[in-house]
């Protein structure tokens, strides 16, 4: 692409991402810290990927996900996941009229544009299986009829990663629906002190502004696919997902015994889409090397399946992804 092209590209960009600085300021106002969290957050809801977050309890992970639906003029809708849960609570279900003597569709909560799936392990098979359809398809079947969900849709899904007794792990075809998992850790010393400043009075209140509209993060999906991305760097995204099934063909032959499992080329479309928007959120109309490592640990950690012998060694899928992002050669 010529120098005009890109420029133009990058004024486009520069153009519609106005938005972003003043919804990340707007969800400061509740949120201290986790600039890393709603930056992913974002590149969710610009890249049209749903994100699960993972940490203890305590690190404000709903709090972040509502922070970001208060500035959005979206329907949200918070479901609290439970071990008693059924699939009609989640999607609907059919209701039988005695007048008419026929059956009414009763639509569940997940008819909203940005779902907070609190503690998503928590439910049974048969529930994270109705949640599927409409992740994938953006769509939901109840009886004989099927409905199409209004855009966006956005899943933000939450999860405990150690509490284990009553959960139910999710299944790798619906962690691979996620575009990004998310580790949220602990604050800083001196985000902690402000945090308590903030929020330690009983009865605070903030409310937050509606800046941003759906059509608004529609239009900035279009801008977003239409950010440059050089054949060097398409090639790098490629190398890199072809690493974790065939890591010897890299110069990595020793992690072919600790990977059990490598990414699918999902996870290459993902790593494409979520650079784009990582470089839209930076005001950018290209994507850099440093863009597609920066967010390809979100995109790869929940893809990699390390084998027991990885476990065996303590190496964690992020240990393997890091050794990959550190040998493969950069464009």
């Amino acid at each position: 692409m010529s120098s005009q092209g890109v420029e133009a590209i990058n004024e486009m960009v520069r153009k519609e991402s106005a938005f972003v600085e003043a919804l990340m300021l707007e969800v400061q106002k509740v949120l201290v810290g986790q600039k890393a969290l709603v930056e992913r957050l974002m590149v969710g809801i610009l890249a049209n990927g749903h994100v699960l977050i993972e940490g203890v309890p305590g690190l404000a992970k709903t709090t972040a996900v509502k922070a970001l639906s208060d500035t959005l003029q979206t329907r949200f809708q918070r479901i609290q996941f439970t071990p008693d849960m059924l699939p009609a609570d989640l999607i609907g279900t059919l209701i039988y009229d005695q007048r008419t003597g026929g059956f009414s569709v009763k639509k569940g909560p997940v008819f909203a544009n940005i779902i907070l799936a609190d503690e998503i392990n928590r439910a049974p098979a048969k529930v994270q299986s109705a949640l599927l359809e409409a992740m994938q398809e953006h769509q939901v079947t109840i009886g004989e009829e099927t409905m199409k969900l209004e855009d966006p849709f956005l899943v933000l899904a939450t999860q405990n990663p150690i509490e284990q007794e009553g959960t139910y792990p999710l299944p790798e075809a619906q962690v691979d629906r996620f575009m990004l998992k998310v580790k949220v850790t602990y604050p800083t010393k001196d985000e902690e002190l402000l945090i308590l400043r903030r929020m330690g009075n009983t009865g605070r209140n903030i409310t937050l502004n509606r800046i941003v509209s759906p059509a608004d993060v529609l239009r900035a999906r279009k801008v977003v696919d239409e950010v440059y991305m050089d054949e060097k760097i398409e090639r790098y995204i490629v190398d890199i997902v072809e690493a974790t099934r065939e890591p010897g063909k890299h110069g990595l032959a020793e992690l072919k015994p600790l990977i059990l499992y490598g990414a699918s080329p999902r996870a290459t479309i993902n790593l494409a889409v979520a650079s784009k928007a990582f470089a839209f959120l930076n005001g950018r109309g290209y994507v850099t090397p440093q863009d597609v490592k920066t967010i390809g640990m979100d995109v790869l950690r929940h893809r990699v399946v390390p084998s027991y012998e990885a476990e065996a060694e303590n190496l964690s899928p992020e240990d393997l992804v890091t050794r990959i992002f550190e040998q493969v050669k950069v464009p």
